[in-house]
C-alpha cells in the first residue's frame, strides 16, 4: 500500500512515505501494550490534562492543521478550519465529561448492594478514512484515551502527513509514547495487527467492503468491533416545506466536502407538489458553484480527493445513464488541472438501476419524485444503508412523525446539524454498528463489570 501526499488541486506529488517493516510494527505494538499498563492506572484528571492540552493545541494552530488537510485531500480551506476546530472541541468534550460518563452505576438488588463499573480493554486498532483526516481520529482518540485505552491507528494512504501531524499533536500535549501510535502499514499488516493478542478491539470507518473484511477478521479473533460505513441518506422534502430554508441546506447537505461525506444528503425524495420548484432552484444553486484552488476562500467547488475517486464516480454516473437514468446536470470531469467534477443531478432512477442502491461518494444528486408521505417513507427505507437522513416540513410534529418511521441511526428535522460532540454518530444495516461521540461513544470499548457485595446466605 502506498502512502503518498498528492495535491488534488493539481495532481502533483508532494511526498512519499515507506510503510513500517515487520520489526518496526512489532516494536510499535509492544510500546502500546507497555504504555497501556501505566496509562490505565492514570486518574481521569491526569489523562484529561493531556487530552485537554491536545485540544488547546488544535485550537491554537487551526490554520497549520487546516492547510495540511487542504493540501493532502483537497478540502476547501474554510471547511478544513471547521474540521480542525470541531476536532479540538471533541477532545475537550471528553476531557471534561469522561469521568462522569464512566462513573460507577448503582444497582438495587433485593438483598445486598451492587454496581456496574467501567474499565478499559487495552490496545485498540483503529482504521480511519481520508475524508475527515482529523475529525475521524479525534472521535476515537478523545473518548478512548480518556477511558484508559491506548490506540494504534492505520490512516488512509492519501493523508499520511495529517496522520503524522495528529500523532505529533498528542506527543506535544504530553501523551506517553504508545498512547497513540500512527501506523504506516499495508492491508496485510493490518490483518496481522487484528490477529495480535495484544490488540483487544477494532474500530473502522470506511467502505462496506472494508467493513466486511475487518469485521470478519475481528470476529474470527472474538474481538469487539465498531463499524461506521457508508450511507445513502434520504433528504425528504414534504409538500409544506419552506424551500427558502430547504435549498441552502440541500446544497450544503450534498456538496459539503464535495459530497465526500458518509452522512451527506444523497437521495432527494420530494413530494410532487414542490418537486418542480425544488429541482429548478436546486439545479440553479449547484450551477452557481465555482471550481477553484481549495486554498482560495472564494472557491465554492473543490476537487475530489484522488483521481481514482473521480474516475470511479464518473463511471458510476455513466452506468446509471446507460441503465435509464436521466442526466439533468453535469456528469463530466471539469477541464482544468486536478480532480474536479461537475455537480451532477440524476433523475428517473428505476429500482433496477445500479444507481438506485449505490452510494455516490461525491457531488452527485439522486432525485426522486413521490406522490405521498407514505411513498416517501417507503422509498427512504428501500436502501441497504441506514446511516442518517432528514425531513423538511413546516409542521414540526409531522416531521418528527416521519423521522420516527425512517430506518436509520440519525434523523434530522429541518436541519442537518450533526457536528456536535454530544450527539452520538452511527447507523444500522450496511452503514455499520456501534456509536461514536456523545455519552454512547465512550462506552464501546470498556468492560462493564458487575460488582455485587453483601453477606448472603448460600442457597440450601
Amino acid at each position: 500500500m502506498a502512502y503518498q501526499s498528492i495535491n488534488p488541486n493539481d495532481g502533483k506529488l508532494l511526498k512519499s512515505f515507506e510503510p513500517l517493516s515487520p520489526t518496526q510494527l512489532d516494536k510499535a505494538l509492544a510500546a502500546a501494550e507497555t504504555c497501556f499498563q501505566s496509562w490505565k492506572q492514570q486518574s481521569y484528571a491526569q489523562r484529561a490534562a493531556v487530552v485537554k492540552k491536545a485540544a488547546a493545541l488544535l485550537h491554537a494552530h487551526v490554520d497549520d492543521f487546516a492547510r495540511l488537510a487542504t493540501l493532502e485531500m483537497g478540502k476547501r480551506i474554510d471547511e478544513a478550519r471547521g474540521e480542525v476546530k470541531f476536532s479540538g472541541d471533541i477532545l475537550a468534550y471528553y476531557a471534561e465529561h469522561a469521568e462522569s460518563f464512566l462513573a460507577p452505576a448503582q444497582l438495587h438488588p433485593g438483598i445486598g448492594a451492587a454496581h456496574m463499573e467501567s474499565s478499559p480493554l487495552g490496545v485498540l486498532f483503529c482504521v480511519e478514512p481520508w475524508n475527515f483526516p482529523y475529525y475521524q481520529l479525534a472521535r476515537v482518540a478523545g473518548p478512548q484515551l480518556m477511558a484508559g485505552n491506548v490506540l494504534v491507528v492505520k490512516h488512509a494512504g492519501c493523508v499520511p502527513q495529517c496522520a503524522i501531524a495528529f500523532e505529533q499533536l498528542l506527543l506535544d500535549a504530553g501523551a506517553p509514547v504508545g498512547a497513540y501510535t500512527n501506523l504506516l502499514i499495508s492491508h496485510e499488516q493490518a490483518d496481522r495487527v487484528i490477529d495480535d493478542p495484544r490488540v483487544k478491539g477494532v474500530a473502522l470507518t470506511g467502505s462496506v467492503g472494508a467493513g466486511r473484511s475487518v469485521a470478519a477478521r475481528a470476529g474470527q479473533n472474538l474481538k469487539k468491533s465498531t463499524m461506521e460505513l457508508g450511507g445513502s441518506d434520504a433528504f425528504i422534502v414534504l409538500d409544506d416545506a419552506d424551500l427558502d430554508q430547504v435549498i441552502p441546506w440541500a446544497v450544503w447537505g450534498r456538496m459539503y466536502n464535495v459530497g465526500q461525506t458518509c452522512c451527506a444528503a444523497k437521495r432527494f425524495i420530494v413530494l410532487d407538489a414542490v418537486a418542480d420548484e425544488f429541482l429548478a432552484r436546486f439545479k440553479a444553486a449547484l450551477q452557481a458553484l465555482k471550481p477553484g484552488d481549495p486554498m482560495d476562500e472564494q472557491t465554492t467547488l473543490g476537487p475530489l480527493s484522488t483521481e481514482g475517486a473521480l474516475l470511479q464516480l464518473l463511471a458510476r454516473v455513466d452506468a446509471a445513464v446507460k441503465a435509464g437514468a436521466t442526466l439533468r446536470l453535469g456528469g463530466q470531469r471539469i477541464d482544468r488541472p486536478g480532480w474536479f467534477m461537475q455537480p451532477t443531478i440524476l433523475t428517473d432512477i428505476a429500482p433496477g438501476n445500479p444507481a438506485f442502491r449505490e452510494e455516490f461518494f461525491g457531488p452527485v444528486v439522486s432525485f426522486f419524485r413521490v406522490k405521498s408521505e407514505e411513498e416517501a417513507i417507503a422509498l427512504a427505507n428501500d436502501s441497504d444503508f441506514g446511516l442518517g437522513g432528514s425531513v423538511w416540513t413546516k409542521d414540526a410534529a409531522r416531521g418528527l412523525r416521519v423521522a420516527s418511521r425512517v430506518d436509520a441511526g440519525m434523523l434530522f428535522v429541518n436541519n442537518l446539524d450533526w457536528d456536535h460532540a454530544e450527539l452520538p454518530f452511527g447507523g444500522i444495516k450496511h452503514s455499520g454498528y456501534g456509536r461514536e461521540l456523545g455519552r454512547m461513544g465512550i462506552q464501546e470499548f470498556v468492560n462493564k463489570k458487575l460488582v455485587r457485595s453483601g453477606h448472603l446466605a448460600a442457597p440450601v
